[in-house]
């Protein structure tokens, strides 16, 4: 059969232990892993947020690790368009996305590819969303 291949999307903004734990628990659960890391174009399309940190950085950070075998730049909204490129078998994801609209789709989509959806505890206490409210919020202040 090949190795199997794991793919953790997601915009890697703002690089904290959320992600960090998001590619270790991926890493334990394929024999090859890659990162999509999501355009600045796709996360303005998605968040509707611009990333804090460049696109050409997040992929460097993510790569510089040592925990993914590869990085992907994800320049489209859909997943089976990485499937077709990278050519994964697991899709990892956090766990908000279970039972949500969106989640539903992914693995909708995804089991017409035979593609498994794994879910991953969400890490609550730290968050992309909650350190630029801290930065908004710091910078308000000193200004």
């Amino acid at each position: 059969m090949g190795p199997l291949i794991g793919y953790v999307p997601g915009v890697y903004d703002l690089f904290h232990v959320g992600h960090l734990n998001l590619l270790r628990q991926a890493r334990e659960q394929c024999d090859v892993l890659v990162a999509g890391v999501v355009t600045d174009e796709m996360c303005e399309l998605a968040k509707g947020v611009t990333p804090t940190v460049p696109l050409a950085e997040r992929l460097a950070i993510v790569d510089a690790i040592g925990i993914v075998d590869a990085v992907y730049a994800e320049d489209t909204p859909s997943k089976a368009d990485a499937h077709a490129v990278v050519g994964f078998h697991r899709i990892f994801k956090g766990d908000d996305w279970r039972g949500t609209d969106k989640g539903d789709r992914l693995e909708r989509q995804m089991g017409l590819l035979g593609v498994e959806v794994v879910y991953f505890p969400y890490s609550l206490q730290t968050s992309s969303t909650a350190l630029r409210r801290a930065l908004k919020l710091r910078d308000g202040r000193a200004s």
